[in-house]
């Protein structure tokens, strides 16, 4: 879901950008020492995962796991995210620079609607209740980042509805692997390291 640079109008971009960097500048005034190791193996999971690109049909899909940087990193999470995708930028040419904070914006703020919505439930003792809501987790973030991205497209001008809609069904089989991932993921580390899920 890379928005790629000379797509967007200077409004978008220009909000996008300031909307990340206030976030950023919350996050990390958060940010506790310890928690830095965490945030950056998550930044790589991110990087590594997204990656990863499978065409279909006019568009490609890979991977975001935001739904799972979200549950574990919480507001951290937003410069997990932009460090990832300024990497994919500069070394690989997925998105760009002019586009960095709307893309992180895209990626990061559905992850932390994601953390407030279930990050109590995915700790529940009913390990039932914490897989299904670890599902619809890693499913509703991937759904609320590709709305965003549909919604920057339109306001940018209504010639891009058709490509919003098509994103948004390209990624349905993404948001279905993320949401099994994230459960997964998040029913490993209850069994392993269930002290982790525990964020401040």
């Amino acid at each position: 879901m890379h928005i790629s640079e000379g797509i967007l109008s200077a409004p978008v971009l220009i909000t996008g950008a300031g909307l990340t960097a206030t976030a950023v500048g919350y996050s990390l005034k958060k940010i506790e020492y310890k928690e830095v190791p965490k945030v950056a193996i998550l930044s790589s999971v991110f990087f590594v995962a997204s990656l990863i690109h499978v065409p279909l049909g006019p568009a490609s899909i890979h991977l975001i796991l935001n739904g799972l940087t979200g549950l574990l990193l919480g507001w951290s999470a937003f410069p997990a995210i932009l460090v990832a995708l300024a990497l994919q930028g500069i070394l690989f040419q997925f998105g760009g620079i002019t586009t960095l904070g709307i893309n992180t914006l895209n990626m990061a703020l559905p992850a932390i609607i994601c953390f407030y919505l279930f990050n109590q439930g995915v700790r529940s003792k009913n390990n039932f209740i914490a897989q299904i809501l670890a599902f619809l987790c890693g499913f509703l973030a991937v759904l609320l980042s590709g709305i965003m991205v549909a919604v920057v497209l339109v306001f940018t001008g209504e010639g891009f509805l058709q490509a919003a809609k098509l994103l948004l069904i390209a990624h349905f089989p993404v948001m279905i692997l993320e949401g099994v991932l994230t459960t997964f993921c998040i029913g490993f580390l209850r069994k392993v390291k269930p002290e982790i899920l525990s964020i401040g």
